[in-house]
This record gives C-alpha cells, structure tokens and sequence, in this order.
C-alpha cells in the first residue's frame, strides 16, 4: 500500500471524466484522492507547445459542442472558474471541388443558401424543426441517467439515428452538396457510413452545428481539465501526479475505485480483484479505428480556396458523399486510403493565444487502420491541397502522432483509439460490458468512468459524472 491515509475513492486517471467524477464526488463532501501517472493532468484535453515555442496545440481534443452542452460541467459551474468559450461565426465548412463549401451555421439562411436549390425546402421543412427538437433534447442524450422529459421526442430521434447514414442521406435529401455535409457530420463515429446508428452521430453534430457555433477553448482545451482541477481541490480532493498504478496492490485504502481507464487497463490493473468471466468480456470491448494528426506552425492563414471556411471552427475535407463513405469504410476494414476524410481545426482563427501574433496553427486528422504505424502526411496534405492550394508554403514545423504513438501517449487509448470504444449500435449503451449499471463492475468497490462507458467520447465528463451519482448512491 502506498499510505495508511483512508478515503472515500480513489480515483485513477484525470481526464476529463476522472476529474468530474472527483469533482462531483468531492463537492459531496466525500474524501478523494486523484492518482496521475504523467506530471500534468488531462488525459487527452492537454494543450501544449508540440511545434515551436509559443505555438500552442491543442493534442487531442479541440473543438467542444459536446463540452458545451454537457450537464456535468453546468452542474459544476465550469465557465466560473476558469472555461471560457470562444464560438466563430460558423460550426463546420465543407469544401467540394471547384465549387462554393457547404457551411453548418446558426446563420440557418446561410446553412440554407449554401444548398443545392433542390434540398433548401428540405432543410426549413425537415431538418430545421429537428434542431428545434434537438435544443430541448440535445444535452438529455449526453445524460443516460436523466429523466426523459420529453420522450416522444426522444423516440423519434432514436428511431432517425438508428438508421445507416449513407442511406439516411440519400433518403432525405436530393443534391450531393446537404448528401456531403450530412456524411461529414457522420463520420465523426468513426465508423463505415453503412453501420447502423451511424445517423444518430450525423444528426447531433448536423443539429447541434445549427443551433450554436462549436465553441473552442479560450487558451487551449487544457483550460477545461484546470477549471475540472480547481473545482476538484477546491472541495478537498487531493491530486497526485507521477505516479503510474500497475496492479490494485498499488493503491492506498478506500472505500471506492473509480477507473477513468480503458478496459484493457481496467483488466490488467485489478487482476483477480475481477472475476475471470467478466475480464474475459472487457477483453472481447472492439475499440474501433485509429487516428493520425498532424499539428502545424503556419506563417499565415490556412488558404482556402472558399474565403468562407476561414469562419468555421472546423473544416471537413473528403469531397463528396461517397468518397468519404470510402474512407471510412478502409480505416474500418484495416486498410489505408488514399483519399482520407481529414478534419481540420483552426483554432488560432479565433484565438489569438494560441500563436504568436502575425502566425497560426493548424490541426488536422484523419481516421487509419487501429494499432497501426501508418503516417499519412502526403495523404493528408494532398486533401488540405485540395481545397487550400499553396498550403504547403505556409507551414513552417509539423509534429506529427500516428496510432501506435497516441497509445504511447496515453495509454487510454488503446491501438490509437480515441474516443475510448468503437460506437457500433451494440456498443452505444452497452459499453463496456452489458450490465445493468454499465460504470459498475462485478466488484462492488471498483467502477469505471472512462469514455468506455456511456455516452462515450469527447470531452464531456458525463462518463465521469454518471459513474460518481453510482458511487454516490452505493455509498449511501
């Protein structure tokens, strides 16, 4: 044991479920020491000089719709000690070739008029009532455990997304510019657009797009687990930095763990303090495709061939409908490709903190093979080329992080795996196991609260906020 000292929980881990749940837990009044294996916390919502010196990147995590709905962090009044929210005038831009991009905006006339002629009744008939629907419901869907208020809509939503999204797509709308867009949107599931359930993933990011502008972090995403940290030690609860757990032997007494790890770390570390069975079935959890990013020193500007995606906090660069249903679908089927959808954050557009004045960053990924070490740069770069010819010139340092380094990194994320599981249909709610209270283990002293369980990834802490009402209430 590493100490005589009892608390409450312990818990291991401080990204940003580990710390809500601390948080959550310690604003109870319980005693909670958290445990660090790095020197600095946060999981993958650090924020740090990966380029050159005053060239700040955001490593993982760094456009925050979902961190900006999230009940956990209005619970814990997040935006009072320390997060500040900086939204661009547009969520999303989508270049296509030789053409004006496709742009997701509150500005729903200009959503609209970015349309083919074709799908703009669509958009006021259809998708507009839907992100009317969607600011009622939006954060419920973040919150497994809230009461359903309003459950008929909810239904609906449910019964939309748990649609494939190529063919959800092609279903609602007529022109290939709303058809791109919407598989944009889809591909944030990091899954074939043919899965089913992948319609939920292109409606949330579609919805949520149209009703605020995706915020970024003001100083960086690091800025949203210091604000976690704060409100955590603020009521009490101890932080402990290097210091890596490597069996359950390692840690101090406590009348509760809670695992903000995945579950291949969960496994390993408590051993036999799990039964065999269940270890047997974290071991079959499929954590999904990988990522490879690359973090840019720019001497200026990305520059788009559309002036207009210098307004979104983020650009989707893969063209059409069915290329990046392709793209998709290799990374899925353990194959690189040759044409990836890229995602782009720009983060210094808005953020003057984030380079050095006159200068920028840039912030780009794609989805690859899991466990690989492919590195993508000509890939990548040739889409950015695509529809920002001369982007080449203007970089001045690239770092990059391919799957097998991102583990290395952190080791949550097992094969380069970011959001903590793949989200196929069965794996939504099931996560990591299917059990009645999906945080709880066998073990009626050991949770876990990674975006292993649900709602799954991003940097929400509703993961961590859900497993602590469970430790909360086993306690009682």
């Amino acid at each position: 044991m590493m100490g005589r000292h009892r608390y409450d929980v312990v818990i291991v881990g401080s990204g940003p479920n580990g710390l809500t749940a601390g948080a959550a837990l310690a604003s109870e009044g319980k005693s909670c020491l958290l445990i660090e294996s790095e020197d600095t916390i946060g999981g993958g919502c650090r924020t740090q000089e990966l380029t050159l010196p005053g060239f700040r990147h955001d490593v993982c995590s760094a456009v925050h719709p979902m961190g900006y709905m999230s009940p956990a962090f209005r619970q814990l009044k997040l935006e009072e000690v320390g997060i500040k929210w900086i939204h661009p005038p547009h969520s999303v831009a989508h270049p296509l070739d030789r053409q004006p991009a496709v742009m997701l905006s509150p500005d729903k006339a200009l959503t609209a008029e970015r349309l083919d002629d074709a799908d703009r009744t669509t958009f006021y008939e259809s998708v507009q009532p839907l992100m009317e629907t969607f600011a009622r419901v939006g954060p419920q869907l973040l919150d497994p455990l809230c009461p359903r208020k309003d459950l008929l809509d909810l239904v609906r939503f449910g019964l939309r997304g748990i649609q494939p999204a190529k063919a959800f797509a092609s279903r609602l709308f007529d022109g290939p510019r709303a058809k791109a867009l919407f598989a944009g949107c889809a591909a944030h599931s990091i899954l074939p657009l043919t899965a089913w359930g992948t319609a939920a993933f292109g409606l949330i990011f579609l919805l949520s797009g149209g009703q605020f502008a995706w915020p970024i972090a003001k100083r960086g995403s690091q800025t949203i687990v210091d604000a976690l940290a704060k409100t955590f030690v603020s009521h009490g609860g101890k932080l402990q930095l290097s210091t890596r757990i490597q069996s359950f032997s390692d840690l101090p007494e406590a009348k509760r763990y809670v695992f903000d790890l995945s579950p291949k770390q969960l496994s390993s570390i408590c051993g036999d303090y799990l039964p065999a069975r269940y270890r047997h079935r974290l071991a079959r959890f499929r954590y999904g495709p990988a990522v490879f990013k690359i973090d840019y020193a720019l001497s200026e500007p990305i520059p788009w061939s559309d002036p207009l995606c210098h307004d979104a906090s983020t650009v989707h660069l893969g063209g059409t409908l069915e290329e990046i249903a392709a793209s998709e679908n290799a990374a899925w089927q353990g194959q690189a490709c040759s044409n990836p959808f890229v995602l782009v954050c720009q983060q210094s557009h808005f953020d003057a903190t984030r380079a050095p004045e006159g200068s920028h960053t840039g912030y780009a990924y794609c989805h690859v093979p899991f466990n690989s070490d492919v590195t993508p740069i000509v890939e990548l770069e040739k889409q950015i080329e695509r529809f920002a010819p001369g982007f080449k010139d203007c970089v001045v340092a690239r770092h990059t992080r391919n799957a097998k380094e991102f583990e290395a990194y952190n080791s949550s994320y097992c094969g380069g795996a970011i959001t903590g599981g793949a989200n196929t249909l069965s794996q939504l709610l099931t996560r990591p196991v299917a059990r009645f209270v999906p945080y709880a283990t066998p073990n009626p002293r050991i949770y876990l609260c990674s975006q292993s369980t649900p709602p799954g990834g991003g940097a929400h802490g509703m993961c961590g906020y859900a497993a602590a009402r469970f430790v909360s209430r086993s306690m009682d």
